[in-house]
């Protein structure tokens, strides 16, 4: 029997796919389809995949084409495949013609010409078209970053900007430029927000009325009966209103925390979160008109592995903050201590005081460490008593995972759902919590 073999991510399957399929099938007696994983993917850097790996899978189960599916998970493993299946023929596409040559070694390799004029890439391009402008001032490195990754994704159009920035202006001299906030939503579909937290709920509500998707900077308000006012408004209008944090879309950041909820490092006892900086922040000067102070810029951030591990319902909270202008409550460093039964949490945010940016989550079991800067890590380790049982994890970060955000963005707006990655009540839990500052139910340093 003369076994043939094949790969590819399969997304949105059509009629360019299913015929290559057939001709790898008429090359031998038995077909062997690799359909690469969303986390192999991302090392390669296709982060548009529109489907997950199960519904690529079963979409070519459907076709009755393929005589076995596996699953293509790391670089190498077409030869560890060929070897362990006995294959006699590898098959792909002409597109990567000469890519393959090295697997001549170990069996014949034959390149496909692929059906003309059907790509996944125009597929999802067409069918996700989005026009996504850009709102925010005193904040330029971040939308610059935002404005920069839109290349990377599949239908993302930029509309334009709206900054009074001058380093966003200059550095995005080739996007169109917009001197009102109506303007830029009159010519966008969806918005991104990076304005003061303060006019968050301002801006998003004028985003919302005029019927354009949203992402948002946490916090999406100062306070929480405004936030689920805006909430309420998006479903309203069918809008999606998402939360942005780039950290809850790196796949390090989320496959530590299924690690933790798999029980790796037993009952999770304690979390500890560190977020500081001091670029941006010129200590001597008490004019910090339209900066985000420590507990708006990095608060949310460090709040995010505490309720994704031990959840919203704490029972107790403890501020302490440093203030540099007490008067605009721009503090330069802030503490919380959360109180949850048969747990604790430590938070340190700080624009103006640094420190360490680690993050360790303490279990009966073990605990785990990710180094700084923790919220755009692509590595963090699982360590124990007896050090030989230490793992250590690795995962692709393209883009600090602004790319992946603004991918499930655009997704949440073609499937009008939930987002999943940063919830309703984890959003509104951190807003809590920065109203708890702001009504100055705190400990004041001095």
């Amino acid at each position: 029997m003369k076994k043939v073999i094949t790969y590819g991510t399969y997304d949105m399957l059509h009629f360019g796919h299913i015929r290559l399929l057939e001709r790898a099938k008429a090359l031998g007696d038995y077909l062997i389809v690799g359909v690469t994983s969303d986390d192999y993917d991302k090392t390669r850097g296709k982060i548009n995949n529109q489907q997950s790996l199960n519904e690529r899978i079963e979409a070519i189960r459907a076709t009755g084409i393929a005589d076995q599916i596996i699953i293509e998970e790391y670089e190498g493993q077409k030869i560890a495949d060929i070897k362990k299946y006995n294959v006699d023929i590898f098959t792909v596409g002409s597109d990567w013609e000469g890519k393959f040559d090295y697997l001549n070694e170990y069996c014949k390799v034959i390149y496909l010409e692929r059906t003309k004029g059907v790509s996944s890439s125009e597929l999802r391009t067409i069918d996700r078209k989005l026009r996504i402008g850009f709102y925010g001032n005193n904040e330029s490195r971040i939308l610059n970053k935002y404005c920069n990754e839109c290349q990377y994704v599949n239908g993302a159009e930029i509309s334009g900007i709206c900054t009074s920035d001058e380093d966003v202006r200059k550095e995005q001299g080739n996007i169109p430029l917009f001197d009102s906030f109506e303007e830029l939503l009159s010519s966008s579909d969806a918005i991104y927000i990076i304005s003061h937290p303060r006019d968050h709920y301002h801006d998003i509500k004028k985003a919302l009325e005029a019927k354009c998707h949203v992402l948002v900077e946490l916090p999406v308000a100062l306070n929480e009966n405004e936030v689920e006012e805006l909430c309420n408004l998006a479903i309203k209008n069918d809008v999606i209103l998402m939360p942005a944090m780039k950290t809850a879309y790196a796949t390090a950041y989320n496959r530590m925390v299924l690690l933790i909820k798999a029980g790796r490092i037993g009952k999770v006892v304690s979390v500890d979160a560190t977020c500081t900086s001091i670029r941006d922040v010129d200590a001597r000067s008490s004019a910090f008109e339209g900066i985000w102070n420590s507990i708006c810029a990095w608060g949310p951030t460090a709040m995010l592995p505490i309720f994704h591990i031990l959840g919203t319902e704490y029972t107790k909270t403890s501020i302490s903050s440093y203030f540099l202008d007490e008067a605009s409550m721009f503090d330069q460093f802030t503490r919380i201590d959360f109180t949850y039964p048969g747990a604790v949490a430590t938070l340190k945010a700080g624009r103006g005081v640094k420190s360490e940016g680690d993050l360790v989550v303490s279990g009966t079991e073990g605990y785990i460490y990710v180094p700084s800067p923790w919220w755009k890590t692509d590595y963090f380790e699982i360590r124990y008593e007896n050090p030989e049982n230490n793992r250590r994890y690795f995962y692709q970060l393209d883009g600090e995972g602004i790319r992946y955000e603004l991918v499930e963005f655009i997704k949440e707006i073609r499937n009008g759902s939930v987002n999943t990655y940063i919830s309703g009540d984890v959003a509104k839990s951190i807003t809590r919590v920065i109203e708890q500052f702001y009504k100055k139910d705190i400990n004041i340093l001095r």
